[in-house]
């Protein structure tokens, strides 16, 4: 079997051994229902509660703040639909970005559809939005600003801090969206001045189909999923233990080596880009140059398809993407790339590479050197490049 180069972190990591290997026990030991009252389930409410202490801790938040999910997209549909719900005697007008994950917009366009108002906000070239604009955007109306932590696509790190202090002032409630953030940088809700916050468990090396939605105590949500008394009555069903103990265990492993991994990182992600845009013409790096994930890469190349590129990378053993995983089956370019101002045909040539810790300089090095050959090929059979290349040699001759 080849070797696997696996560039698509931010897509969902590999569960860490330790994660496994602490989950194990609540598949055929503890298996108790953690709701039944006998002794027998007693370590599953144990383990359940440890790992709700070790997600506040990380955050800065009361364990009672902590409610447990399937992962981000549901947390991300609680936050903005029960808030909706909540404050809608209040107001009836949203604030969000145009670059936000589609569990963001998808429900803001079912909330529209319920007599909502959603202003989404553009963003710059680096897809940066400006805090100005967003509290120029605030209206009497408005109940809630939610704006992403991170980019999953292009990786930049948004000033949430500014946004949260606009969000007080205006006693207007703020959500970020930090699946690809929690764990990768330090988060405190009070600092942030964050009301609600949304993550995923395998964005941190924790099993898929888990997560939390964080909600400052006091706010008035009522139940998203109804039909029982988990979790203090206001998300139903019975609680994923085994994948709930993974994530906290996920956490506490991210929290130890956050700073370790963010520097190694970084020393990678800037080679890899560094390499890039020096070897191959016509490229672009999407997102901010230094305020970003110390994980993400996200390059466009001029006359390719990014498909293409993907494909022939994955011959090589290398895994990457164009953009969300969510969205990983449209043929429509990415709509974070279009809003950073890209067209169309220049979109539809991205690639993003995502870093772990596991990924070694080699894995950067041969990463290189099979997307400049690659590129370099696809362009050969582009017609639009030769006639690009041949009034360029013209221009140059001329002058």
């Amino acid at each position: 079997m080849k070797k696997v180069i696996y560039l698509d972190n931010a897509a969902t990591t590999k569960t860490d051994p330790k994660v496994v290997e602490a989950m194990l026990p609540y598949f055929t030991e503890h298996y108790g229902n953690p709701s039944s009252v006998y002794e027998f389930s007693t370590p599953c409410k144990e383990a359940m509660a440890h790992s709700r202490e070790i997600i506040a801790k990380a955050l800065g938040a009361d364990e009672s703040e902590i409610y447990f999910t399937n992962g981000g997209t549901e947390s991300d549909n609680w936050a903005l639909t029960a808030t909706a719900e909540a404050y809608a005697s209040k107001g009836k007008h949203i604030i969000t970005t145009k670059i936000e994950h589609h569990a963001i917009l998808h429900t803001g366009e079912y909330l529209e559809s319920r007599g909502f108002e959603v202003t989404y906000l553009p963003v710059d070239e680096y897809g940066m939005v400006s805090p100005e604009e967003l509290e120029k955007a605030i209206r009497p109306d408005t109940i809630l600003i939610s704006v992403m932590f991170a980019n999953n696509e292009i990786g930049t790190i948004e000033p949430i801090k500014e946004i949260g202090e606009i969000a007080k002032k205006h006693g207007i409630l703020f959500h970020t969206d930090a699946v690809q953030a929690f764990c990768h940088v330090p988060i405190n809700v009070d600092e942030y001045h964050i009301d609600m916050l949304s993550a995923s468990g395998h964005k941190l090396n924790g099993p898929k189909g888990v997560g939390f939605l964080y909600i400052r105590k006091g706010l008035k949500l009522r139940s998203f999923i109804h039909g029982g008394a988990q979790e203090r009555k206001r998300r139903a069903g019975t609680e994923n233990v085994p994948g709930i103990v993974g994530l906290g265990k996920a956490v506490e492993l991210a929290l130890a080596k956050m700073d370790e991994c963010a520097k190694k990182e970084t020393e990678l992600r800037d080679h890899l880009i560094s390499r890039i845009m020096a070897e191959v013409p016509y490229a672009r790096l999407n997102g901010h140059p230094t305020k970003r994930l110390s994980n993400n890469t996200n390059f466009a190349f001029q006359f390719i398809e990014g498909e293409s590129l993907l494909i022939m990378l994955d011959m090589n053993g290398i895994c990457g993407s164009s953009g969300s995983a969510c969205t990983s089956g449209s043929l429509d370019p990415s709509h974070v790339l279009l809003a950073i101002g890209l067209p169309h045909e220049i979109a539809h040539g991205s690639l993003r590479l995502t870093l772990s810790e596991e990924t070694t300089l080699e894995d950067i090095d041969f990463t290189v050197d099979c997307v400049k050959q690659i590129v370099e090929r696809l362009r050969s059979m582009s017609p639009l490049y030769e006639d690009f290349v041949r009034s360029r040699e013209k221009k140059d001759s001329k002058a």
